[in-house]
């Protein structure tokens, strides 16, 4: 505010509008736990579909998460999981219809998915490394 402290801004005056968000990320993983993740022999269980869970609840659990972020009602939230040979790329699109928009569901639902890898695998390779982690759009549609 005027005096420096921190608040909710507030949306109350905002319409209503459809809002899409889309984030990716990148876990960089050794050739071993690739391998591993594609025959699913981590201990663990399902990297990939856990990841998925992962980053859905993340995206849904944001306001719990980002102090000043307001709750949202998501309408959609859809996880994407790449398998490359230097690691796993993850994308996130979320939609609502609100007064603010999706971004930082987007890019929680990306960190989430990322460090559920990160946790799943870390057994096998410590030195796996999260990397650009970044929103690629966010649309406002109309009311």
């Amino acid at each position: 505010d005027k005096s420096g402290d921190v608040r909710q801004v507030p949306v109350q005056h905002k319409p209503v509008v459809e809002r899409e968000a889309l984030a990716k990320g990148f876990i960089r993983l050794s050739s071993e736990v690739i391998g591993k993740i594609r025959e699913n022999r981590i201990a663990k269980g399902n990297v990939l579909a856990t990841a998925r869970i992962a980053g859905i609840q993340g995206a849904k659990k944001t306001a719990d998460l980002i102090p000043l972020c307001h709750p949202l009602l998501l309408e959609h939230v859809e996880v994407v999981c790449d398998v490359k040979d230097t690691g796993i790329g993850v994308e996130a699109a979320v939609v609502t219809s609100s007064k603010t928009g999706v971004e930082m569901e987007a890019l929680t639902a990306v960190t989430m998915a990322l460090l559920t890898i990160y946790d799943m695998c870390k057994a096998v390779d410590p030195a796996m490394r999260l990397d650009d982690i970044h929103l690629v759009r966010k649309r406002k549609g109309k009311a």
